[in-house]
């Protein structure tokens, strides 16, 4: 399998003249792995190029400082992870990967901040990178309106409006995470990766990668490939929100990372994760149920949705629990 390259060039606004044709590979990307490249995306290298230089300085840190902010003492999720935090495989050993998650400044006062909703909140900040929340809003910022754009594409793949999805993304969820992979060790079992074998939770994730590679993708066939590094590109993966909208129609397929090409360095990669709004309905759009045929999913929020996933992958008691610790 080859993960095809997807070139937005006149397909970065509504109604675009080659928005028709963008839609039509998105939809064979979608009906196959669920991954594909994006080149001509309208972001800027240098903004990417600062970002990587952000996500070294924060990850390179004293421990000290990175356990102070600690993602676990948040309510929202944010702040650091630690080594081995994380099992995204649980049949094999924790991830060998050190990030710093962070999410969009919504105000105190937002609703949604107000109820609680969980990645609605605050950011945690280290103190010695000053520069770190403005750049991190703008970075956001930038991948937001792809991430829109892409879901405005993806309606149109679907035989829908290309506005479809809009009224989902009022107050979307978005998670931006820096991760730090160690070289892998010598000698290590099959057991062990810098993340263990997953699909995303969410709709989009658009995934800046530096030149060593590392990520591999399993194809429909259960076979691994790497997604080589193209300079200049963006890889784009499906997650698990987007079967259900499609009623399995498109595909979130499984992917892993091993730090085995860097020559023992370490390895960064930055994920941007699109959910949309915590309370936006997820099933099955118009189109995708034959007739006579029940849904393959139940209905559920986005934020009921992401909330079980978080809950399995980080082992967190139902909510309300943690505050009886």
């Amino acid at each position: 399998m080859m993960i095809p390259i997807i070139d937005l060039q006149d397909a970065l606004t509504l109604g675009e003249p080659r928005s028709a044709q963008v839609a039509r590979e998105m939809r064979a990307a979608a009906m196959a792995s669920g991954f594909f490249y994006v080149r001509h995306h309208g972001v800027d290298a240098a903004q990417v190029d600062a970002q990587f230089a952000l996500a070294r300085e924060l990850l390179d840190l004293p421990l000290a400082a990175r356990e102070r902010l600690a993602m676990h003492l948040s309510p929202s999720m944010r702040g650091f992870e630690l080594m081995g935090a994380q099992t995204l495989d649980q049949e094999a050993r924790p991830d060998l990967k050190e990030s710093f998650y962070c999410g969009m400044a919504y105000a105190p006062d937002h609703p949604y901040v107000q109820a609680g909703y969980q990645t609605y909140g605050h950011n945690q900040w280290p103190a010695e990178v000053p520069r770190a929340p403005a750049q991190c809003e703008a970075y956001i910022q930038a991948m937001l309106g792809l991430s829109r754009r892409l879901m405005q594409l993806m309606a149109l793949s679907l035989g829908l409006p290309e506005t479809w999805f809009d009224p989902t993304s009022d107050s979307p969820m978005v998670t931006l995470r820096m991760i730090c992979y160690p070289a892998h060790p010598e000698g290590a079992d099959d057991r062990t990766f810098g993340a263990g074998a997953h699909t995303d939770w969410g709709a989009i994730t658009i995934l800046a990668q530096d030149s060593h590679g590392g990520l591999e993708v399993q194809t429909p066939e259960g076979h691994w490939v790497p997604a080589t590094p193209i300079p200049g590109c963006f890889v784009v993966n499906l997650g698990d929100m987007i079967p259900r909208w499609t009623n399995g129609l498109y595909h979130s397929n499984p992917h892993r990372v091993r730090n085995l090409h860097s020559g023992g360095a370490p390895r960064y990669s930055i994920p941007f994760f699109y959910e949309p709004d915590y309370l936006a309905r997820i099933e099955a759009v118009p189109g995708t149920v034959p007739d006579g045929e029940v849904p393959r999913y139940a209905p559920c929020t986005a934020g009921e949705h992401l909330v079980e996933m978080y809950r399995r992958s980080y082992a967190l008691k139902p909510h309300g629990e943690e505050a009886t610790a």
